[in-house]
């Protein structure tokens, strides 16, 4: 099995929704990622590896601008951009929103592969 960096239940501030009344206020949603990496490091160096503050920062912060009708086009962006700034392999992306009567929640999940070139 590959390295993996999981980061659970990350809680994201955004405007989302496809009525516009929905996208009125901020609406919490929860993310999940997991992060292949090529391997760990084998000093006690977080140069060596992904840090998971700063990814779960840099989703917060992308979640937190503008608006979006789909939680599919920020679960696509959440992606793209954590496959263009840290070294990592491929990432899955889980987003679960807590808006129909009756559920838990409803979300997505994809998985997107870095350009084989750019990482290794």
């Amino acid at each position: 099995m590959p390295d993996q960096i999981l980061i659970r239940g990350l809680q994201l501030s955004c405007r989302i929704g496809v009525p516009k009344e929905e996208r009125e206020f901020r609406q919490t949603l929860r993310a999940h990622l997991t992060l292949t990496v090529v391997d760990f490091p084998d000093n006690d160096a977080l140069a060596g590896t992904v840090d998971y503050a700063e990814v779960s920062e840099r989703v917060r912060d992308l979640a937190g601008v503008g608006e979006r009708l789909l939680i599919e086009t920020l679960a696509q962006e959440i992606a793209d951009l954590i496959l263009n700034q840290f070294p990592v392999l491929k990432v899955r992306v889980e987003l679960e929103k807590f808006i129909l009567p009756e559920t838990d929640w409803v979300g997505v999940a994809i998985e997107r592969e870095a350009e084989k070139s750019d990482k290794i």
